[in-house]
């Protein structure tokens, strides 16, 4: 109940201030005729204007007792002032409502006061600067609160919600007009009107492409690359529902502006006069209506989970479209092709046949045919199976650990029909009916879902000889392989990596670890991020003991001047007099703690364009480095065995450091999870 009466509050709170902005604005745009202050409907609406601004100041105050009720959790502070007093002095959400409440004080006091002025043109103008702070304030309290404080996270939400007052603020003063000519008797009065109408009209279009432009920006936020989540979710749902209605009011405006306002001026016809009046007076009416309802959505959808942050456990559709992982397949290109012509020829009929002036029928159902056609020709080849994990997020972070522990796993429950290195080539594939997957060469991995992965893992393959493991595994192992297949997919396609940096191109996201060093340092190798560089050293003792002495004499040069740190991680456990040896030998961080998660996870990056390394369990080199930048991903490499001579020259090492100190961040650094 809350909850539904929170929402009230604030769908009255906001649509009082839309409407007092709007049509200041309005007023502010016809008032370029003096005369139009003399017509009565504006002293109508201006008579609304102080219950209006008492409408935003009495829903900010249930807001406030709302959000005391819910925060708190106890029913009784609803109505508690003592709690609200304690919400809004110790929470970040009370200092923004002080500062909302307060502007809406002072734009109640500022229509109270210039109400008792004669009517003025920059009086209109002050009244809507004033209605644009509460509202401006508002937009911090939606998703964007959520964020960043800061211009360009703020700024999309207050332009879209100020774009949006004009048009919505308008349709009070609009219907009034309407109302106010069917009374009226002398034609300057009609054509003054009429004339009122028109210069609004003008802007309008404008305003509402602006409208929909930020609204796209801000629907991008929140669903990111989850379209999945439109048809999946309350968000979804909400803003499809939301589009919907748009689009209805979107075709009122249009028939309004160009149908019905030209026969409302054709003063020399009565009745056509009479008839645009008519139609006017009821679909705008209609579009008002509809415009509340938009209103409402919106408040919803400001305090629903973002679609980006949705976690869909149960995907409710038999398939999914997926461009990736049909896009290759044989004939699916030309079909999508095919139907993105029809489709825009289906637009073109649109314009055709408003030209023609064909009759409404022929208008909705020629594109309307084309359009179904279109969709039937395009949509079925990208559409794959799907199952109920499709859209699962994995909840075991993609990490050395994982890695590490889902490689066991693979070598015991799936080497031996998908090969040690999983390109399908294991001791028993040809003893099978079907032909193992190619995990490895194939973009098998990257073409489908963490979750159906998990589904197969867990329930099998129907018609292939692929087992569920659900009754063998527990879910965070099943998770774990699924971790390693990605790891060993981005490791095969890591051999693109060399000695060289390839400038700006952070493809490869490094794995993270936690660790722990000889000199008591430890953490993770996040903790490193938007800080230094890594240097990371897998090595053999005492194989590359003249290769670590060489570091130790560039490590001050590599901290200090190239903000790099030096990590040096062994390939096998040294025994005490080794470790001894390599602590004596070393002046930078040696991993005792955590290096064989990290030494597998890092094998898996191993390779190069020259020396693929796919038979067998594969090669184990002797000496690998790995330079990871402050951001977190990997960017070179050089393989002591495969490179040759390569970083051995500590000045093209400097060199490498040099060049990735001068780059700024180019990408977010990369997530926690695979996808």
């Amino acid at each position: 109940m809350i909850e539904i009466t929170a929402t009230l509050a604030r769908w009255s709170q906001l649509t009082a201030n839309l409407i007092l902005f709007g049509s200041c604005i309005f007023l502010a745009i016809v008032g370029q005729q003096k005369a139009v202050f003399e017509t009565s409907w504006v002293s109508r609406l201006e008579k609304g204007f102080p219950w209006l601004a008492g409408v935003v100041l009495l829903g900010l105050i249930a807001i406030l007792a709302m959000t005391t009720g819910e925060a708190t959790g106890r029913v009784v502070n609803t109505w508690s002032p003592v709690a609200w007093f304690e919400i809004v002095q110790q929470t970040r959400v009370g200092h923004l409502w002080a500062a909302r409440a307060l502007l809406a004080v002072v734009l109640f006091s500022v229509i109270l006061y210039v109400q008792r002025l004669s009517r003025v043109r920059w009086h209109y103008i002050l009244w809507a600067v004033a209605a644009s702070f509460p509202l401006i304030a508002g937009s911090l309290m939606s998703h964007s609160g959520a964020e960043e404080i800061s211009f360009s996270s703020i700024a999309p939400y207050a332009l879209h919600i100020l774009l949006a007052g004009i048009w919505f603020g308008a349709l009070p003063a609009f219907l009034l007009i309407i109302y106010d000519s069917r009374r009226a008797s002398d034609k300057t009065s009609s054509q003054l009107n009429a004339a009122s109408l028109k210069q609004f009209s003008v802007i309008a279009l404008p305003v509402m492409l602006l409208i929909m432009a930020t609204g796209l920006m801000l629907a991008d936020r929140m669903v990111k690359t989850y379209y999945h989540a439109l048809v999946a979710s309350s968000y979804g749902w909400l803003l499809n529902f939301k589009l919907a209605i748009l689009a209805l009011i979107l075709f009122i405006a249009h028939r309004a502006r160009y149908r019905w306002l030209p026969l409302f001026s054709q003063f020399e016809n009565t009745e056509q006069v009479k008839t645009g009046a008519e139609h006017l007076r009821k679909w705008v009416g209609f579009e008002f209506i509809l415009a509340l309802l938009l209103v409402l959505l919106a408040i919803m959808l400001a305090n629903t989970l973002p679609a980006k942050h949705v976690l869909i456990e149960n995907w409710p559709y038999p398939f999914r479209f997926s461009i990736n992982a049909t896009w290759e397949e044989p004939n699916v290109q030309e079909l999508v092709w095919t139907g993105a012509a029809l489709l825009l020829i289906a637009l073109l009929t649109i314009w055709l046949g408003r030209k023609k002036n064909w009759t409404w029928k022929k208008r909705i159902l020629v594109p309307g045919a084309l359009m179904v056609i279109a969709l039937a020709i395009a949509l079925p080849p990208l559409a794959i199976e799907a199952y109920p994990e499709t859209y699962q997020k994995t909840p075991v972070p993609f990490d050395a650990i994982s890695i590490s522990n889902g490689s066991l796993l693979y070598a015991e429950h799936c080497a031996s029909c998908h090969g040690p290195q999983g390109k399908g080539n294991g001791e028993l594939a040809d003893t099978l009916s079907t032909e193992p997957t190619d995990l490895l060469t194939k973009p098998h991995t990257a073409r489908h879902t963490v979750g159906n992965f998990f589904h197969w893992l867990s329930h099998g393959i129907p018609g292939t000889d692929m087992p569920g493991f659900a009754a063998v595994l527990s879910e965070e192992n099943r998770w774990d392989i699924v971790n390693y297949l990605h790891a060993l997919s981005r490791g095969f396609d890591a051999r693109l990596l060399g000695t060289m940096i390839m400038p700006e191109s952070p493809d490869f996201g490094a794995p993270v670890f936690s660790y722990f060093a000889h000199d008591g340092s430890g953490g993770s190798l996040k903790d490193f991020r938007l800080q230094k560089n890594i240097l990371l050293v897998l090595f053999s003792w005492p194989q590359s003991q003249q290769r670590l002495s060489q570091l130790k004499e560039a490590y001050e040069n590599f901290s200090l001047t190239h903000n790099t740190e030096i990590m040096a991680v062994p390939m096998r456990a040294p025994n005490e007099q080794e470790l001894r040896d390599i602590k004596s030998s070393i002046t930078f961080p040696v991993v005792t703690e955590g290096w064989q998660e990290i030494s597998k996870s890092y094998l898996l990056y191993r390779r190069n364009r020259t020396v693929p390394d796919l038979l067998g369990k594969g090669m184990t080199p002797g000496h690998m480095e790995f330079l990871i930048d402050r951001f977190g991903y990997l960017r070179a490499r050089w393989v002591a065995q495969f490179d040759g001579f390569g970083w051995l020259n500590v000045g093209v090492l400097t060199q490498q450091l040099r060049q990735l100190n001068q780059e700024g961040q180019i990408m977010p650094p990369p997530g926690d999870h695979v996808h």
